[in-house]
């Protein structure tokens, strides 16, 4: 008898069906966990492992702070403009007083006031120039001072040229600074009048000493030889150091400093000479003017040409502020319609030559800024440019031979040198 089995495979069917389902459930459950588990994996091995902290060091001290001592300001006032305090400034100012002139200081040194990482100043450093330079430094609650040695090279240059319009327009178009033009002159400032006498067409030739430090121009040394060419006259000095003292001489030994300066004035023009006869510009009619008229700035500095004591400091009718000074041998001389009087001058007081004792002004009968400046001799008027005084002493007996020695070295480096003006401008 046939048997029915189609309900029981049906059943199996179904049984095996629901087996294979929870199957590819649980397969499917445990890919995903795996993953899962993979990635936590990954994920925790892609992240750094932390880095061991750094100790920190130190902390570094502030930059310095710069500045410049500035106009009508004293060094403390410049310290406290930096910062530092009153009691402090006063202790820096008096550790660098040993070693700075507090006369000259100028408004553009440059001061470097350097702190420690507390904020508290340490060092401070006052250049006046490349070479001149002073390092105040606190130790505990003290502080020193010393000078700073810069190493520096002395080169020998020539500078020669033709006056144009002037020897300042001359020297300056070489690349030279005006202090050059003024230790030049002052060479033969007892010789010649460069206010006065100079032409252009005129020649200049000197040997000086610059100094460097490294490349850079620093200042000038002292000129060793130099000549004066006008009007087919040659003037000539080479310094010399005697036994007596040092200056400068003719190449026949004869010192080149006088009793008087030829000019009280640098650098000027004469805008009326010594005249017996002469239109008066503001009295009008001829009358004799019997100075010599030197055109300047208000406030030019006057000199004393000579030695001598203050006669006169006051006022003097058309003449304006006038002084009038003695001197040996009967000589005096007068300078007029000054604008002021330098200090301290006043009747009595002795005068040294080349000391300031007046300023350029306009007072009195003027038509404007200038000198009127008088020379009398023996109670009567005389032509200043005229006037020859007496030199200094020559070149002593037993410095003869060592004279003779320099001056012939000397002027042949001036003479046969090239001009060294371009290799070593003074910039």
């Amino acid at each position: 008898m046939p048997h029915n089995h189609a309900p029981r495979d049906a059943a199996d069917i179904g049984l095996r069906s629901k087996r294979s389902r929870r199957v590819w459930v649980l397969a499917t459950a445990a890919v995903l966990v795996a993953l899962l588990l993979g990635g936590v994996s990954l994920v925790l091995r892609s992240r750094p492992a932390p880095s061991s902290p750094v100790s920190a060091g130190p902390p570094a001290p502030p930059a310095p702070l710069v500045g410049t001592l500035g106009t009508r300001r004293t060094l403390q006032d410049a310290l406290m403009a930096l910062g530092v305090v009153k009691e402090r400034s006063i202790q820096i100012v008096q550790a660098l007083r040993a070693h700075l002139n507090f006369r000259r200081l100028q408004p553009q040194d440059a001061l470097e006031l350097h702190h420690d990482a507390s904020g508290d100043p340490v060092k401070l450093v006052y250049r006046q120039s490349p070479i001149d330079i002073v390092e105040a430094t606190r130790s505990g609650d003290a502080w020193t001072a010393s000078r700073v040695d810069v190493p520096v090279d002395r080169r020998l240059a020539v500078v020669s040229g033709a006056i144009r319009e002037n020897l300042f327009e001359s020297m300056e178009r070489l690349g030279e600074k005006p202090q050059l033009v003024m230790d030049f002159a002052e060479i033969f400032a007892w010789d010649f009048d460069f206010a006065a006498d100079s032409q252009p067409g005129d020649r200049f030739r000197l040997l000086v000493e610059k100094v460097f430090t490294g490349e850079q121009f620093v200042r000038y040394g002292r000129i060793l030889a130099a000549e004066y060419e006008s009007e087919g006259r040659i003037h000539t000095g080479v310094y010399f150091k005697d036994q007596g003292g040092s200056g400068y001489y003719t190449p026949a030994g004869e010192s080149l400093r006088r009793a008087f300066l030829k000019s009280p004035l640098e650098f000027t023009r004469i805008s009326s000479t010594f005249s017996r006869a002469r239109r008066h510009p503001i009295l009008g009619g001829i009358r004799p003017h019997l100075a010599v008229d030197y055109a300047a700035p208000q406030g030019t500095p006057v000199y004393a040409v000579a030695d001598g004591t203050v006669e006169l400091a006051g006022w003097s009718g058309g003449s304006g502020n006038t002084i009038v000074l003695r001197h040996r041998s009967n000589f005096k001389t007068m300078y007029n319609h000054l604008s002021r009087f330098a200090t301290g001058i006043r009747p009595g007081i002795p005068v040294r030559q080349r000391q300031v004792i007046g300023y350029v002004g306009t007072t009195g009968l003027s038509t404007g800024p200038h000198l009127d400046y008088r020379v009398v001799k023996d109670g009567r008027f005389v032509n200043p440019l005229k006037q020859t005084f007496l030199p200094g002493l020559p070149v002593s007996s037993a410095s003869r031979t060592a004279f003779s020695a320099a001056r012939d070295s000397l002027l042949a480096a001036l003479r046969n040198s090239k001009d060294a003006t371009a290799s070593n401008p003074a910039r």
